[in-house]
């Protein structure tokens, strides 16, 4: 009988090296608007989001680059490096757009429905990020996704109380939005990234899941015969013919 081929899906990662590119260059932009508040004294507040107002339209772009404290850009700095980098570096295909998409939904989303005030910082797209790689390791059935879905858990399990309005002066509607959209983003690109292995007879036993379910094991038992001996039978030795020429003796 033929031996199954044991052929897992090949999924191609990012170097490390360019996973962290656009992750570090957001960091960047980050604290060199806020060392240049910080030099200047000056604030750039009035850039972040408000809700339903024209002009406030531009913090959808700016605002994950402005923070109001040294404690704020401080703990949003390593979320950004530690996820955007696990982003470019799994999903290779689907990095590109979810950043654009986590900026442009989680954004869009505050500056629809947010309370009337300058919404800053990266949080949103964090939580865009966090939301992501966890329904993504989960929907991937991926051993080394999953992994990394329970360390994003356990690294920032607390961002769950995030998303209520339980702390003055916290955009909860950014983190709200932006784990809505991780999570969106997550089932639309669930086809992207590592998946679980599948192997050659996975697809078999699901071909035939539905005729077992209402059989006993020796009915089980005689159907795989079956089906080896039908395997067997196709694979006929093939024929071999002969040909035979004679060559008269030669007369000394």
């Amino acid at each position: 009988m033929k031996n199954l081929e044991i052929t897992p899906s090949v999924v191609q990662y990012n170097s490390f090296s360019k996973s962290i590119i656009a992750p570090v260059l957001m960091a960047v932009l980050m604290w060199a608007v806020f060392m240049y508040e910080q030099y200047f004294n000056v604030s750039f507040n009035s850039y972040g989001i408000l809700p339903r107002d024209f002009v406030g339209l531009r913090g959808v772009l700016f605002s994950p680059f402005i923070h109001g404290d040294l404690s704020h850009i401080v703990n949003n700095t390593y979320p950004v490096l530690i996820l955007g980098t696990a982003i470019f570096y799994f999903y290779r295909n689907a990095a590109k757009f979810v950043f654009f998409y986590s900026f442009l939904m989680t954004g869009v989303w505050v500056w629809a429905m947010a309370r009337s005030s300058f919404h800053i910082g990266a949080s949103g797209l964090i939580y865009a990020w966090g939301g992501f790689l966890f329904l993504s390791g989960v929907l991937n059935r991926n051993k080394r996704m999953m992994g990394l879905s329970l360390l994003v858990v356990f690294l920032y399990g607390s961002m769950i109380w995030g998303v209520l309005p339980l702390e003055e002066g916290i955009s909860w509607e950014s983190h709200l939005f932006g784990a809505v959209a991780g999570l969106i983003l997550a089932w639309v690109f669930r086809k992207d990234g590592p998946q679980k292995k599948k192997f050659q007879w996975e697809d078999k036993e699901e071909e035939y899941e539905i005729e077992f379910w209402n059989m006993t094991q020796e009915e089980i038992n005689a159907y795989y015969l079956k089906k080896w001996q039908e395997k067997t039978s196709e694979q006929k030795s093939p024929e071999v013919s002969y040909k035979y020429v004679f060559k008269p003796k030669s007369e000394d």
